[in-house]
């Protein structure tokens, strides 16, 4: 007798796969948190003996390798870098003594080598946290000034949407201004299509720059209003911030009529596809360009969160940025985090 397999049963796996994930969260944490804590222990009493030289480090490299032969990471190099991880985060606490025990080893050497302030450093651990970067992921947002692009938007607050705060009065502040769109081919003209194809063939690398929180869902997504075929060039799910965002790609200039559309698309998605348990759907409109009090005009009265954003395809030199951000000098006090 064939056995009937009950309707609910991809629920039922989907639930036991996430519980043996979860599980193996749990467990990588516990042992991640348990080697920083050993870390940092070591960092803290090569600090508090600093006096005695680098004949010290020599010798309980030599000797912690040959007490634990089977164990990695007790180089000279990496004493040096527990030293200097110590050094570093143990001014900070408390304000980073939740964070600094969540994120990988090779992740903190990233941050330690690679970031010159304390406010820097700490921006890159909650992004680490809130995006679960991995090396090469951080590298990456290292590599292309993801901070100082940060401090250089309109208001240097917004450096605090980094870590949604689940604001329901402002939920587009959680989208950046401008994005980095590195595959695509700057000396091509592209067609709004032609572009939403490029985003889908590097989908890896787009999630690399708008973050891990966000859940693909189609593209030209078909909504009905009115009996017709209306179509959002993208549409994700935020799974930090619990709502719906529609994209909508224009190659060339922002233009106020494109607000129109998009509160029409969200006053369709929060009617017939959100959930109850879902926050309103955010829209963001993604220009090649756009004249800021424009847009401000354009979104004064409108009451549906709405973010225009643009894209570049290529980051200027990390020389020029930071030039730039010294010339704001309001944008360099400690951040919010």
């Amino acid at each position: 007798m064939k056995e009937i397999i009950p309707k609910d049963y991809n629920k039922i796996l989907s639930n036991i796969i996430n519980h043996i994930e979860q599980s193996k969260l749990r467990a990588f944490s516990e042992v991640n948190k348990s080697l920083l804590l050993a870390y940092w222990a070591i960092g803290r009493e090569l600090n508090e003996n600093s006096s005695y030289g680098k004949s010290v480090v020599e010798y309980l490299s030599r000797d912690l390798r040959l007490k634990y032969p089977a164990v990695k990471g007790y180089s000279q190099r990496n004493l040096w870098n527990m030293k200097k991880f110590y050094e570093a985060y143990h001014k900070l606490q408390p304000l980073v003594a939740d964070l600094i025990f969540k994120i990988s080893w090779s992740n903190h050497l990233l941050i330690l080598t690679k970031t010159h302030s304390d406010e820097e450093k700490q921006f890159y651990l909650k992004m680490c946290i809130n995006e679960r970067w991995s090396k090469r992921e951080l590298l990456r947002q290292l590599d292309s000034s993801l901070f100082e692009r940060y401090m250089l938007t309109d208001k240097p607050e917004k450096v605090i949407s980094l870590v949604p705060q689940h604001d329901p009065k402002d939920l587009a502040k959680h989208l950046k201004d401008e994005y980095v769109l590195e595959f695509v081919d700057k000396e091509k003209e592209y067609s709004e299509q032609e572009l939403e194809n490029t985003i889908l063939a590097n989908l890896r690398d787009f999630f690399l720059e708008f973050g891990r929180s966000f859940t693909f869902m189609g593209s030209q997504y078909v909504i009905d209003i009115g009996g017709k075929e209306n179509r959002i060039d993208l549409l994700f799910f935020h799974r930090e911030l619990k709502c719906l965002i529609a994209v909508d790609l224009k190659i060339g200039d922002f233009k106020a009529a494109y607000v129109g559309q998009m509160q029409k698309y969200l006053a369709a998605l929060d009617e017939k596809v959100r959930r109850k348990d879902e926050k309103e759907s955010i829209g963001m409109i993604l220009c090649k360009s756009k004249n800021h009090e424009e847009v401000r005009f354009a979104l004064a009265r409108t009451l549906s969160p709405i973010k225009v954003a643009t894209y570049k395809t290529k980051l200027p030199a990390k020389e020029l940025i930071l030039k730039r951000l010294e010339e704001f000098p309001l944008k360099q006090e400690k951040l919010g985090l």
